[in-house]
């Protein structure tokens, strides 16, 4: 799994995060969830808390093959008040094997 490179998206409780995933297996995977750890930020550069938020993983992924996806990701609007942010810094990945 790649580092997530995150964009701005329309909506200071959302962004667009693209990870690139790299099935270094001999088997395909299947299936699988991956979870994203989206901090909300403060004004001044205080780490309020964590969100974590789930999405089906690109699959299937051949062995040896790498995809890539972007997701809008967002915290819910009411805990992201006038002035806060949110960063996507955490992101884990669950799969199933073929």
């Amino acid at each position: 799994m790649g580092t997530p490179v995150r964009k701005p998206a329309d909506r200071r409780w959302c962004e667009q995060v693209t990870v690139a995933f790299h099935n270094t297996g001999a088997s395909a995977v299947r299936s699988g969830t991956a979870t994203f750890g989206t901090h909300i930020i403060g004004a001044l550069g205080v780490d309020w808390g964590t969100i974590e938020s789930s999405e089906e993983l690109p699959a299937p992924i051949a062995a040896g093959a790498r995809k890539e996806r972007t997701w809008t990701v967002c915290a819910d609007a009411w805990r992201v008040p006038l002035g806060m942010h949110v960063e996507t810094r955490d992101v884990s990945a669950w799969v199933r094997w073929e």
